[in-house]
């Protein structure tokens, strides 16, 4: 769906009212290390991991199990995948699904990709995400 890009209405496309999101059927972990520490060998493997570098430190998200004793992490995530692929122009996927988390007083770490966007909530609060997202008018899945 295209609409107005700017003043003059050319080229952005306007979110649409409701999107399709998948739960991933595994717990996910988000990791925390140093800023100048290596990316370690046992984040590769999964069907889903992230790992992004700062100035100030390096994060990985991974499947919960895959994660070493030691390593400060948040365990006990779920993750929802918005069902894509998006144009990196379009405005609004993120914003239309965060809200509608917001309103329900539910927290995420959101990762975005360059098809797509995925969210984790804490996996005690996935009910009420779900919830809250198919009152917006979203479609989850599993």
């Amino acid at each position: 769906m295209s609409g107005p890009r700017g003043p003059q209405g050319e080229g952005v496309s306007e979110p649409e009212a409701s999107h399709e999101l998948l739960v991933l059927a595994v717990r996910f972990a988000i990791c925390q290390f140093g800023a100048g520490a290596l990316v370690p060998d046992w984040i590769d493997g999964g069907a889903f991991w992230s790992v992004c570098r700062t100035a100030d430190e390096l994060s990985l998200v991974c499947e919960e199990e895959r994660v070493p004793a030691g390593v400060r992490a948040e365990k006990g995530f779920s993750c929802l995948k918005v069902v894509g692929p998006f144009d990196l122009d379009e405005v609004g996927v993120l914003a239309t699904l965060t809200a509608a988390l917001a309103a329900a007083g539910v927290s995420l770490f959101a990762i975005s990709t360059y098809e797509t966007d995925y969210l984790l909530v804490r996996e005690r609060d996935l009910p009420v995400a779900i919830d809250a997202l198919r009152e917006a008018g979203h479609v989850v899945q599993f």
